[in-house]
């Protein structure tokens, strides 16, 4: 039975219900409410669960990562520079092959200092050898998490999943909360093989020479694009006990014959799917959720963009200097192509501001352009600049 629920506290109730051992978290909004309702459910005795204060996220990450490594079913979340502060243990982690789930509540990074949602904390981490996973909704927020278990333990990668700040962790929506026994059925008992003992000491993260790291990142990265079997049937076998699927790596919605699409990630998607219903003069358009931006799904998009004439991509970040950072990508993997869509890349929504359902239609606007839009920052009031920025 669906209830109203705050994301954050739905996050906080679903990874309870995964039945982790130890988690350890600094606070940093709009992270907080998660570990503060973890906190509450150990505090009410209704999860038995060691959680870790510490001073820093650093610490958090770093004490998650011992915790894991020894074999316990570990989690933390953090956001914008607290996500930063971790970035060195999230590599080692990673590097590891270290099973382990961690929200981001997505929010912008400074300077200048903004506490408000977009995706750049996330898209700075997506080399870090972390499986990546974006949410649309909070019922999204809910299924992902409890898939993130299964496939950081059945891949031995750590997941970290992306939702966004304020949009997502703040909002009450009607959330379908698992049963403890749906969960149980889908997530068996934590067993890493390889965890730490000291009856049979081992040496993990030790110095590697020239001779041997090639091989290491090679066997890092071939696991996580493998790893996108281990996403597909982990939402495919939770659909079948919830009634619920998260679309796998990406999912399209629309005619089938339109040559016209629009790819986002995160709950913008429900902004573009209104849109897409208050304007339906402006044609036919799919709209494609990219779920997985870490692997990311090259054979899956080139199949979903077979007969495109174009495809906008929309985002909530950017690599200054170069432009997009999904832009790129999707550009790149759909070069192999015979025939590829124009790919015209936008950005919007930069720290907090609103995307309106306005801005649909000068979305579609590029595809009547001649040329390609390579990269443009789409709701940019040039007024507010200085001249020689303009």
């Amino acid at each position: 039975m669906p209830s109203q629920l705050e994301g954050s506290l739905a996050v906080a109730r679903t990874v309870a219900a995964c039945r982790p051992q130890v988690v350890c978290a600094y606070p940093i909004t709009p992270q907080t409410h998660i570990v503060e309702g973890i906190a509450r459910l150990i505090a009410d005795d209704q999860l038995h669960c060691e959680l870790i204060s510490v001073e820093s996220e650093f610490s958090a990450i770093s004490a998650v990562l011992g915790a894991a490594a020894a074999g316990s079913r570990a989690y933390t979340a953090s956001s914008a520079q607290g996500i930063l502060l971790m970035t060195e243990v999230l590599h080692n982690i990673a590097g590891l092959r270290i099973p382990l789930v961690m929200t981001c509540a997505n929010r912008a990074i400074g300077a200048p200092v903004s506490a408000w949602n977009d995706q750049q904390d996330s898209m700075v981490m997506r080399d870090t050898g972390w499986i990546q996973l974006y949410c649309a909704d909070n019922q999204e927020a809910v299924d992902t998490t409890i898939q993130a278990f299964r496939i950081a333990e059945r891949t031995e990668l750590p997941v970290m999943v992306c939702m966004d700040g304020y949009v997502l962790t703040h909002t009450l929506e009607a959330i379908d909360l698992p049963t403890q026994e749906q969960v149980d059925t889908f997530l068996p008992p934590y067993h890493f093989a390889r965890a730490l003992d000291p009856r049979r000491p081992i040496t993990i993260g030790t110095l590697v020479t020239p001779d041997f790291y090639t091989e290491a990142r090679y066997a890092n990265h071939r696991a996580l694009v493998r790893a996108q079997e281990e996403i597909l049937a982990a939402d495919s076998d939770w659909e079948k006990i919830s009634g619920r699927g998260c679309g796998g790596l990406l999912s399209v919605n629309g005619p089938y014959d339109a040559g016209v699409a629009i790819l986002s990630i995160g709950s913008v998607m429900g902004t573009l799917s209104d849109a897409r219903d208050q304007f339906p003069e402006l044609g036919p358009v799919k709209l494609i959720k990219l779920r997985s931006m870490r692997p990311f799904p090259i054979e899956a998009l080139k199949h979903e963009c077979d007969r495109l004439s174009d495809l906008i991509v929309l985002e909530r970040a950017l690599s200054p200097g170069g432009g997009g950072i999904v832009g790129p990508e999707v550009r790149a993997a759909l070069s192999e192509m015979h025939s590829p869509p124009r790919v015209h890349n936008f950005a919007a929504g930069l720290g907090g501001r609103d995307m309106p359902i306005e801005i649909y239609p000068r979305l579609l606007e590029a595809t009547q352009a001649a040329n390609v839009t390579r990269f443009s920052i789409i709701d940019v009031d040039k007024t507010k600049l200085a001249e020689e920025d303009r």
